[in-house]
């Protein structure tokens, strides 16, 4: 090996070492800016402080468990009833229809019975008429009658 080797190694060898010295340097007095920037005015919770959040929260989750329980019930008996309500309009829906034939049907015949009470009073106008014009008629009139009136010795 020739001199010019080893200090060529010896060069290469002390950059690096220079480098990562330099690395090591920068990281340590980034770690110190950013704690500075930073401080830790709070002292971190304690394990009693923790395992109380934590039985509150199970103590929370258990009644949101409970609500949720009541809510889907509530639910199924809302999805009941509107079932319900829907056979209820469905079955409205055909009584409607069956009262609408039936009206249909009695507006025919109530137009039928006007047509007729029509003619019969068209034809009561022209009996009348007619009769009037004849003269009037004498009412029968019995004989045996009279006695019924008259103060007599019965």
């Amino acid at each position: 090996m020739t001199l010019q080797l080893l200090i060529r190694r010896a060069l290469v060898v002390a950059g690096v070492a220079g480098a990562l010295l330099l690395g090591g340097i920068s990281i340590q007095l980034a770690a110190a800016w950013t704690a500075a920037a930073a401080p830790l005015n709070a002292p971190p919770a304690s394990l009693a402080s923790i395992q109380a959040d934590l039985d509150t929260e199970r103590a929370r989750s258990a009644a949101l468990e409970e609500q949720l329980r009541t809510l889907e019930a509530a639910s199924a008996d809302l999805a009941a009833a509107l079932e319900a309500a829907r056979g209820q309009v469905a079955s409205d829906a055909a009584t409607a229809d069956e009262l609408r034939a039936s009206l249909a049907a009695a507006q025919d015949k109530l137009t039928k019975l006007e047509a007729a009470l029509a003619r019969a009073a068209a034809a009561r106008a022209t009996t009348t008429t007619t009769t009037t014009s004849a003269g009037p008629t004498p009412e029968p009139h019995d004989e045996d009658d009279d006695d019924e009136h008259e103060g007599g010795d019965d």
